[in-house]
């Protein structure tokens, strides 16, 4: 194959890999792995430089986003029970997380620099955990 032409890429392993890379954007992927449980995700993060999209190509995955009061803490959860082929675009500034099923394969576009230097994380507790472990049961 010409690879001055095209570039053809995939990711199977468990977890989260960024696959292309160009000038200021990054189209990643992200596979099942089991730190991404609901019983054992241990925070929320948010992008203070850029949406964050999220596409379901198979599998199931459930976005959760939080709202926070003056002190940054969590006070509600909204959930969404991803569709596949469907688009699903994080705003700047929303502290996320997810959790897939082992049968889950999620590509996700986001800007290159992104990282955890732009990318804070609010670490949670026991409390909110039981709370996302109830949504997947809901949804699932």
């Amino acid at each position: 194959m010409n690879n001055h032409l095209l570039e053809v890429s995939e990711y199977n392993a468990a977890g989260y890999a960024p696959v292309v890379d160009f000038q200021t954007w990054r189209v990643a992927m992200l596979n099942y792995i089991d730190e991404l449980d609901a019983d054992k995700i241990d925070n929320f993060q948010c992008h203070n430089e850029t949406d964050e999209v999220f596409v379901l190509l198979s599998g199931k995955c459930i976005l959760f986003c939080a709202e926070l009061d003056e002190k940054n803490n969590i006070i509600e959860i909204i959930s969404w029970d991803m569709e596949i082929n469907k688009i699903y675009n994080i705003k700047r500034g929303v502290y996320h997380t997810h959790t897939l099923n082992k049968e889950a394969k999620v590509l996700i576009v986001e800007n290159r620099d992104t990282d955890d230097n732009n990318s804070p994380k609010i670490m949670i507790d026991e409390h909110i955990r039981d709370k996302l472990k109830a949504i997947t049961t809901k949804h699932w």
